[in-house]
């Protein structure tokens, strides 16, 4: 990591379980998940709340995998689905993964889909709920 990438500030003492100095104090361990700042972590929730498509959303989870190292997934939960909170969003399990960012990003995935229940519709389609195929 170089000097001039800005890194999250520390979380408040007993407030976060991430993992962010342990993380730091590891040698050779992957420190791009402290690179979601402030700033990022807005422009990256804007991104997810204003979704035009499960192919954008697909991108996303791409681009989040590719650049900081994050794994999310979002498929139909195990039980039924009548509301976007039926919808399963889940991070891996990561070191450095903010508490907060565990929260605000599953949040603003939900509000993108309440905005554009069609996203939500495909997504259930892609994985034959709907008895497509």
């Amino acid at each position: 990591m170089t000097a001039s990438m800005p890194i999250r500030p520390p979380c408040p003492p007993g407030v976060c379980d991430c993992g962010r100095d342990a993380l730091l104090q590891t040698p050779g361990s992957d420190l791009r998940i402290l690179c979601l700042n402030r700033q990022e972590e807005k422009r990256l929730l804007e991104r997810l709340e204003n979704i035009e498509s499960l192919d954008e959303l697909e991108r996303l989870q791409q681009r989040l995998f590719e650049n900081l190292g994050v794994r999310l997934t979002v498929e139909p939960g195990f039980n039924e689905v009548r509301t976007m909170r039926g919808i399963a969003i889940e991070f891996d399990e990561q070191p450095g993964l903010c508490r907060k960012i565990r929260q605000s990003i599953p949040a603003a995935i939900r509000r993108g889909l309440e905005k554009r229940p069609e996203i939500a519709w495909r997504l259930l389609d892609s994985r034959d709920l709907f008895g497509g195929g």
